[in-house]
């Protein structure tokens, strides 16, 4: 009989993660060859021009009552995704090695998690979104204990979300809305309490939730 997938442990985690690696030729720095993104339910939205490149830590924190996700609320007054639920992450930088160093530099700068705490075990597919970027999302267990130091001026709340609602499809959500010029928009939501996790966040949680749940 197939384990509950809701109810992994940290070490089937790297199992499923190191399966969709190979799948697809994952090397630690280099590419995945699936790229899904906004245009996944809106095709005729794909954005014009280069690509921004980009990298976010998608935060699995291994707690002893079981496996949350940590996100971030971005404060309001920023000029882009204000207000929205994100993972840590920006935009790839000289310093920067490759995607892995941008996601943890940006984590430890936004909310004060260092590296040390962080076990890479794989990543999910590049997103790229609508807004010009191409984001590689780089995959982590965290262990507490570890201590946070949001960036007031960026970050308005970390919070946790356990692993078990991101891996119940009945929380995966398609919604559409009417967007700028009266285009209509198709997109991922997962209502979680008070936080409306939307757009590209929750098109990468699906994408955690297909990896999870059977390897691919």
């Amino acid at each position: 009989m197939k384990p509950d997938s809701t109810k992994l442990l940290p070490a089937q985690i790297r199992e499923r993660l190191g399966v969709a690696q190979e799948e697809v030729g994952w090397r630690g720095s280099g590419h995945l060859t699936r790229v899904r993104g906004d245009h996944d339910l809106n095709p005729d939205i794909m954005p014009k021009g280069p690509l921004k490149l980009a990298s976010v830590l998608v935060p699995l924190v291994v707690r002893p009552d079981g496996i949350s996700v940590l996100l971030t609320k971005r404060t309001a007054h920023l000029q882009a995704h204000a207000g929205q639920i994100s993972f840590p992450g920006g935009g790839i930088e000289e310093c920067d090695i490759d995607a892995v160093a941008c996601a943890l530099r940006e984590t430890e700068e936004e909310i004060g998690l260092h590296r040390e705490k962080v076990e890479i075990v794989g990543r999910l597919d590049t997103y790229v979104v609508r807004t010009g970027f191409q984001v590689t999302p780089v995959v982590g267990l965290v262990t507490p204990p570890f201590e946070l130091q949001r960036d007031e001026f960026e970050v308005a709340e970390v919070f946790e979300v356990p692993l078990p609602f991101i891996l119940d499809p009945r929380n995966h959500e398609r919604r559409v809305r009417e967007d700028f010029g009266g285009l209509k928009r198709e997109f991922w939501v997962m209502p979680y309490r008070d936080y409306y996790i939307w757009g590209a966040t929750a098109g990468m949680l699906v994408n955690l939730y297909e990896v999870l749940r059977d390897g691919r």
